[in-house]
Parts: structure tokens; C-alpha cells; sequence
């Protein structure tokens, strides 16, 4: 069906953007976290309904969630902050109903705003059901590529399948421009923006899409708009084996590290623990086997955070000194897998429990112009596993997946890598940590390169993934920016914190 338009031959949108939010109570699972996290006194919760297709919105709509922080200031809130705790695939009403004192300075003079991006959450979840364990990128090996790529194919199938009608609609570019229709109904005529790792695609997105849109837009964790998926997943394994030798190092500098007091030794030991647990796992009472991938994937969730090692080098002595792998499941279950520090972990009870690494893998997917066909993918295969093992020989095996997990979709927007670059906006604060072991430092320099002479870059000189949470200085300096309009001298750093 042909959308109706304005005349301009665009199609006609403004049954969207006159649209009003309607905030009550939060429902369910997010008020639990809410009153968990200190009271729900001044959290509401609302929706916004967005096209399916901007091209033609009469093929039918979505319905995006949203979470309020109301301001706290006896006179007129400045507006919205609109945040995006990370992911992609990381639920933003249940992060700010979760974090609402970590935002509470910024509630000053905003209504501190978040959402659930289409196909997260609890708007219109994405899911592939049964073939869940296949999304995940530290499920399995790449040793035969060809059994790989035709598992990757049943899963786009099965994917299609469960998620119904948002799926072929998801990405970062239809999510800006949900971005706009929220910022319009909560009757804001700028954009004021903080966004955490892959946020900071978003919101870079959104300076190319809406530069007069934009007000006072923050960049933490920045994520590349040019590299393809797999230099992206490269830099990342990469990034997490400097951050695990990074916590290696400081566990061996404190008394009672499990690993001894030679950071080299500690390296190798860590290695040869993954690799035993691989070949024989710990089997529990239930059945289950705990292996080395699963050690794996508690290592690239802890590191998100310094504040998290004095727990990580317990557990880790808890499985070596004893075999019990308990702290490191309870650390599993806590820290999650998105954005800020896993604070963008929890969903309701009614979600897809696959929704997160679903929504991770619909999202880069649509963001990402690459599609080599299986012919290639086999004959690359195993170079690349030399490559990525190269890189990180505890990270390089869970990383490599992700560049095969596109296989069998159609093939993504070249927009973000070809035309978000040069944008006319007022100043944007970028953010890079040295340590950071998700975003390396270098993404953000390129991705301030890219955007132009308005983007300013904060050097956060600390360790863990984004600054605002983890250091003093980089929330003094982001709080007064978007507070105060005090824009930091391009060339600032932050010190590391104190221990």
C-alpha cells in the first residue's frame, strides 16, 4: 500500500510526531527493580508508537517503551536527557529504573529519560526461540565452517520465524529516527543525549540524520561507524586481552591472588585453565557442565568494570583452589552483557529469554553492508581463527563467531559507514577510556576524525568499559557539560581514579 505523503513526495509522518506520551505507573518486573533501586516516587512509565517502515508507515506500527526520571528541580526542567545504555540489545527502561541514583545529579535540571529500542524488551521483542544457544557467540567453535555456515542459515530462518513483523526493520538508522519521534513527543526541540557504547553509534547516527535537531549530545565507549564486522570483533578480543592482562597484573600485585605474583605466569595460567575446561568440564549435580567458554563469557562481562576484579580474582580462586564454580555463575547472573557496567541486564518475565543476543545480532546485521558469500567465508575461515587467536588466545574463539553470524540475512545499510562524517551540530563530548575493553581507545579518535571538527574528545587514562560510571573526573566533566554547556578543551584527560 502507497503511503500517504505531504505533498513533498516524502511519506507523511505526523500522526507520529504529534503523538503525546502518556506516563503512569511502571508495571511488573520494572518496578521491582525500580523500588529495589531506591522507590519509584518519581519513575513513570509510557510508550511511543514509530513506523515499521519510514517509507511506508502505513505498513503498520511499533510500539517503543520508555521510562521517565522525573527532575527533581523546584523550577522548569531544562527538558529530556534521552539515554541509551548500550547493547545493542540492551533494555533501557529496566537500566534507568535499576541506576536511578547514578543519574540523580543529571536529574537536577532534567527529566533523565530512557527506552527500549524497537525489537528490545518490551518493545515488539525479537527472538529465535529454540535456536537461542546458536546466537550466542560463545556457543560453539568454527572448526568446520561449512556445518557453521549452515547452522547460521537456520537460525536467520528460525529468527524470522519468532520475531515477527519488526524484524526486517531493525538498525541503528530506523532507531535514530525513533530517536526523533521521542524527542518531539516529550516536547523537547533539541535533542539532549548520553549515550553508552554501541549509544554512541546511535547517537552519531542521529547528529548525520537530525543535525539541527541536536542539543547537548555525550559519547561514552565509542563505537566504530567504518570497520567491518570482522576488524570490529578483532579490536574487541583485542581490547578484552589487554583488559584481562591488565586485571592479571593487579591480581598478582595483591596478596592472595590465585595466580601467583608473576603476571606472565598468571597469563599462561589462565590460558591453560580455559583450555582444560574446554576438554573437561565440571559437571554438576543437575547435569550441566560448566566449561572454559563459560569462564570465557564471565571474563568479557567483569571486565566492563574495575570495580568488579576484587570479585573476579575470589571466584577465579573459588574454581582453581577448589573447583567450585559458583561466584563465577553468580557473577554471570549479575552482570549482564550490555552498555554500562551490565546494568541494561534485566528483562521481564514475558521476554524472550534469547531477546538480548537477538536483538545484538538483528541490529549489526542491519548496520553492516558486508556479505560474503559461504565460498568465501570457508576459504577465510581458518585464517581468520589464526588471526583472532593471535589476538587473544583466551578471547579469539567467542569473537570469531560474530563475524559469521550475518550469514544467511540479506545484507545491511551502507549509510552509517559512507555518510555519517562532517556533521553540522553544535559540540559533541566523546569520550574514550585507555582500558576500556569493548571500545578501544582508537574508535574514538576515529570516530571524532569522521564526525568533524565539532566533535571534542575526553581522555579517560582508567580501565573498564565507558567513564561516566567508573571515574570521578569523566562525570564532573560530562555532568557539566550537559548541565552547564562547559564544553572540556579538545586535547582533556581524565587521571585514573584512585585505588
Amino acid at each position: 500500500m502507497a503511503a500517504a505523503d505531504d505533498g513533498s513526495g516524502r511519506p507523511d509522518l505526523a500522526r507520529y510526531y504529534t503523538q503525546k506520551i502518556k506516563w503512569g505507573t511502571c508495571k511488573g518486573d520494572t518496578e521491582a527493580v525500580a523500588e529495589a533501586a531506591g522507590g519509584t516516587k518519581d519513575i513513570r512509565c509510557g510508550q511511543v508508537s514509530v513506523p515499521l517502515d519510514y517509507a511506508d508507515p502505513a505498513a503498520g506500527d511499533a510500539d517503543v517503551a520508555m521510562i521517565r526520571m522525573k527532575s527533581s528541580t523546584s523550577g522548569k526542567p531544562r527538558g529530556s536527557l534521552l539515554l541509551n545504555f548500550g547493547g545493542p540489545g540492551g533494555p533501557g527502561v529496566s537500566a534507568l529504573a535499576g541506576a536511578q541514583k547514578d543519574f540523580g545529579f543529571l536529574s537536577k535540571d532534567y527529566d533523565v529519560v530512557s527506552f527500549d529500542p524497537r525489537g528490545v524488551g518490551q518493545s515488539e521483542p525479537v527472538s529465535c526461540g529454540d535456536a537461542e544457544e546458536s546466537t550466542d557467540p560463545s556457543s560453539g567453535g568454527t572448526d568446520d565452517a561449512a556445518a557453521v555456515l549452515t547452522e547460521m542459515r537456520k537460525v536467520a530462518a528460525e529468527c524470522a520465524k519468532k520475531s515477527g513483523p519488526v524484524l526486517p526493520h531493525m538498525g541503528t538508522v530506523n532507531v535514530s529516527r525513533d530517536l526523533d519521534v521521542m524527542r518531539q513527543a516529550l516536547g523537547d526541540k533539541k535533542l539532549n543525549y548520553l549515550g553508552f557504547s554501541y549509544g554512541t553509534r546511535l547517537g552519531a547516527v542521529y547528529a548525520a540524520q537530525f543535525p539541527k535537531n541536536v542539543g547537548r549530545m555525550v559519547l561514552d565507549g565509542v563505537d566504530t561507524l567504518t570497520e567491518p564486522v570482522a576488524e570490529q570483533s578483532l579490536a574487541t578480543a583485542e581490547g578484552r586481552q589487554t583488559a584481562l592482562d591488565n586485571f592479571l597484573t593487579w591480581c598478582t600485585k595483591n596478596a592472595g591472588c590465585v595466580f601467583g605474583t608473576d603476571s606472565r605466569s598468571a597469563r599462561q595460567g589462565m590460558v591453560r585453565l580455559i583450555k582444560d575446561m574446554d576438554r573437561m568440564p565440571l559437571q554438576s549435580m543437575d547435569g550441566g557442565q560448566f566449561t572454559g567458554q563459560d569462564v570465557v563469557g564471565v571474563l568479557s562481562q567483569a571486565l566492563y568494570s574495575r570495580a568488579a576484579w576484587p570479585a573476579l580474582s575470589q571466584a577465579l580462586g573459588a574454581l582453581l583452589a577448589d573447583g567450585d564454580p559458583r561466584a563465577l555463575i553468580r557473577m554471570s547472573g549479575g552482570l549482564g552483557h550490555a552498555g554500562v557496567r551490565g546494568r541494561a541486564s534485566a528483562v521481564g518475565e514475558d521476554m524472550p529469554a534469547d531477546n538480548m543476543a537477538a536483538a545484538l545480532m538483528a541490529v549489526n546485521c542491519a548496520d553492516d553492508p558486508d556479505r560474503p558469500d559461504a565460498a568465501r567465508i570457508e576459504k577465510e575461515v581458518g585464517r581468520l581463527q589464526e588471526e583472532f587467536d593471535a589476538a587473544s588466545p583466551v578471547f579469539g574463539k567467542s569473537m570469531l563467531m560474530p563475524v559469521l553470524l550475518c550469514f544467511g540475512r540479506p545484507a545491511g545499510t551502507s549509510y552509517i559507514r559512507e555518510d555519517v562524517r562532517d556533521v553540522k551540530t553544535p559540540k559533541l563530548l566523546l569520550v574514550g577510556t585507555r582500558g576500556d575493553p569493548a571500545t578501544p581507545y582508537r574508535w574514538t579518535e576515529e570516530t571524532a576524525r569522521r564526525l568533524g571538527s565539532q566533535a571534542v574528545v575526553l581522555d579517560n587514562k582508567g580501565d573498564g568499559h565507558t567513564g561516566y560510571l567508573g571515574s570521578t573526573c569523566v562525570q564532573d566533566k560530562v555532568n557539566g557539560f550537559l548541565l552547564y554547556g562547559e564544553t572540556p578543551k579538545t586535547g582533556s584527560s581524565c587521571a585514573a581514579d584512585a585505588e
